[in-house]
């Protein structure tokens, strides 16, 4: 399988199902932030921290592409003539929800309680966890965007909205973990 194609030469490209649209099409811009996303992943994964925090990471990095995947098929290519779904992969669904909100849930259990917000900072780890939680929110923005115009799974917006709370979570986790001060935010006074 060659890399290049030319195909997109035009600045265009294709969605899962064979319809070509401009490169700076909305469903493109939704699942190419979801990408950059799970790029950002994969850089918290490459630091300093726990098998698990890998592990789980991980899964959420498949679960990122799959999500990509899902967004990358307009509605009307979901299903082949023959009725037989076209994305024949297992779906972002409810159950992924839930293995994150488990996730927060256990790490919660060991953080001390939050009584302001907190500044990004402190450890390189914390801070791209930060900016992972950025993108994962602008995914989200470009996704119920999308949604507005033609419907999406509605699972997709519920995970990317609960993996933004995953990623402050984990942000907040490391800094306990790696011995960094929370930095509140207490707005000066004037």
């Amino acid at each position: 399988m060659k890399i290049y194609t030319k195909t997109g030469d035009n600045g265009t490209t294709a969605l899962f199902g064979g319809t070509r649209v401009k490169k700076y099409n909305l469903r493109i811009d939704a699942y190419g932030t979801v990408d950059e996303l799970n790029s950002y992943i994969g850089l918290i994964r490459d630091q300093e921290i726990s098998d698990d925090n890998k592990n789980t990471l991980l899964k959420v990095q498949n679960d990122l592409f799959t999500l990509g995947a899902m967004l990358a098929t307009p509605p009307e290519k979901e299903t082949l003539k023959s009725g037989k779904e076209r994305l024949n992969i297992p779906k972002v669904n409810l159950n992924s929800v839930e293995f994150l909100e488990n996730e927060i849930d256990k790490m919660d259990q060991k953080l001390p309680q939050m009584t302001h917000f907190i500044l990004p900072g402190g450890h390189q780890a914390v801070s791209l966890c930060h900016v992972a939680r950025c993108v994962c929110r602008r995914a989200e923005r470009l996704s119920v965007e999308l949604n507005d115009q033609e419907p999406l799974n509605n699972d997709i917006v519920k995970y990317l909205n609960r993996l933004s709370d995953f990623l402050f979570t984990l942000a907040r986790m490391l800094s306990k973990d790696l011995l960094v001060e929370e930095i509140k935010w207490i707005p000066e006074k004037q």
